[in-house]
């Protein structure tokens, strides 16, 4: 059977309500896939890493511990980011002061494209969530690299198509399906089944609480699901961590 890691910390038989998936703690989660992580690996040999890696004037490189900002809803939006190792999420906060996830980014992913469409302030926040190294690219710059690299303007391409199809299929997952199927879902993209790498362990501190959102349910019922996925043989832990079955997709296409 196949099988992609999604976590692991320690062995547990159930997994009790309000507990935290994360790697320091009982039922770590490791995140492979973030609900809006779409980007896809370019059919051509062009390593994104390694042309971001040279100096160009307009980029800056910058390393973020866990935890730390890179960015508030509100501030100044005239960059482009790319994640060249470790995870970020995104957040937003309504007018009357919830806060919601939006996004887990992984590595190779671009975020803050909307100051090339004109936003002139971010409509959310960026915060690594774990050891991070991003470039940030002035409007200017990425402009430039736009029209003068043909091979770094095609990847860019890919990405805003490939996160479009993402964004559009996560709709349709939230009007149309269960949050049983929401939760399944998720848990299959976080273990990178359907994407062209393999499944990479990226850990994260992510908890049944952040599940629920990110699903639009409550926490209660994450708790009842990632059970009853153990129960059913959908999900297992072991020393290293929870191991996500490919038999899981039977949820996502049960009618």
């Amino acid at each position: 059977m196949a099988t992609g890691l999604v976590t692991l910390t320690a062995a547990a038989p159930r997994i009790p309500l309000g507990v935290n998936l994360s790697p320091n703690r009982d039922h770590g989660l490791a995140v492979v896939s973030n609900r809006t992580n779409t980007s896809q690996k370019p059919a051509s040999s062009f390593n994104m890493q390694d042309f971001l890696n040279r100096h160009y004037p307009g980029r800056t490189r910058r390393e973020y511990l866990a935890g730390h900002s890179i960015f508030s809803q509100g501030d100044p939006a005239n960059a482009v980011y790319y994640i060249l190792s470790g995870k970020v999420n995104l957040t937003i906060v309504s007018r009357s002061g919830k806060e919601a996830i939006i996004a887990h980014l992984q590595q190779g992913n671009f975020f803050g494209e909307a100051s090339l469409a004109g936003a002139l302030h971010h409509t959310s926040s960026a915060g690594a969530l774990q050891p991070s190294a991003v470039v940030r690219i002035d409007n200017k710059a990425m402009l430039s690299l736009l029209q003068s690299e043909q091979d770094f303007a095609q990847h860019f391409r890919e990405h805003l198509l490939s996160r479009n199809i993402r964004m559009q299929a996560d709709l349709v997952d939230h009007l149309f399906n269960s949050s049983e199927k929401r939760l399944a879902r998720l848990l299959m993209l976080m273990a990178n089944f359907g994407e062209e790498s393999k499944p990479v362990p990226v850990i994260a501190n992510i908890s049944q609480g952040t599940l629920a959102e990110m699903i639009g349910t409550t926490r209660s019922r994450v708790s009842f699901f990632l059970n009853r996925f153990r129960d059913l043989g959908y999900i297992d832990y072991d020393s290293s961590g929870m191991r996500v079955n490919s038999s899981l997709i039977s949820v996502v296409l049960r009618d």
